[in-house]
Formats: C-alpha cells, sequence, structure tokens
C-alpha cells in the first residue's frame, strides 16, 4: 500500500461499481478490510447486472443505489486510498455523481444505456423526495 491507513483517516473506498469518501472507522488486516463511513458519492454505481456488464439480456437488471450517508461498509484495503481533499457534502456529490452518470449513458445508444438512464431515473425519485 503506498499510504499508510489509519483510523478516522478521510479515504476513498471502491464498493461494487461505486467510488465513496468517507471517513476509515475500522481496520481488521487479518482479513485485509477496512470499514468506511460514508459522507460522499465520488462516482454513483452502474446499473444492471454486475457478472454481466453493459447487458439487457439478463435475467434481473439491478437497480443500484448508491451507499446512504453514514452507511457502514467493508472494503478491501487494497481498494482504499487516503483523500486529501475537502469532503463534498453527501446529496451534493450523490446529485453531481448522477449527473456525469446520465452524461456519460446519454451518450451510448446502447440498450444498457437506455435501461440504466431509466433505472437511475427511478432512484432520482427516490432519493430526492
Amino acid at each position: 500500500m503506498q499510504d499508510e491507513l489509519s483510523i478516522g483517516q478521510k479515504v476513498t473506498g471502491i464498493y461494487k461499481t461505486g467510488k465513496y469518501v468517507g471517513e476509515l472507522i475500522d481496520i481488521n488486516a487479518n482479513k485485509g478490510l477496512g470499514v468506511l463511513k460514508v459522507l460522499g458519492v465520488l462516482k454513483h454505481p452502474l446499473q444492471g447486472d454486475l457478472h454481466h456488464p453493459n447487458h439487457t439480456d439478463v435475467p434481473l437488471f439491478h437497480e443500484r443505489k448508491a451507499l446512504s450517508k453514514f452507511e457502514k461498509t467493508n472494503i478491501p484495503l487494497s481498494h482504499l486510498k487516503a483523500f486529501h481533499e475537502e469532503v463534498p457534502e453527501y446529496e451534493k456529490s450523490l446529485k453531481q455523481a448522477l449527473k456525469e452518470q446520465k452524461l456519460s449513458l446519454k451518450e451510448d445508444e446502447s440498450a444498457w444505456a437506455t435501461k440504466s438512464l431509466e433505472a437511475i431515473a427511478s432512484l432520482e425519485k427516490d432519493y430526492f423526495k
């Protein structure tokens, strides 16, 4: 690991296909895991089946939510990196991550992108009631 991680440190973590910033609240070196308390969203998770990315012909096209504010999750230490910038406010960062993902999907004319945009529209109704 490049940076030595410590409890209380601000870090980024990749969980499934999303990227988050948060506080490292525990380290289990024996299992190679850190516990991240989510404070912001840097990249919204991709929609659909993780095992068949970019496909719509799957048994279940998953609607994938971002981790919630203050949600705690185990992340492999190899997927955690020190974060030295100002931590963004959760809701603003979620909106920005969704905006960036939607722009990218609108450039893609595939069936997967269309279905992903539909899933994101549904998620936005849930996120921003």
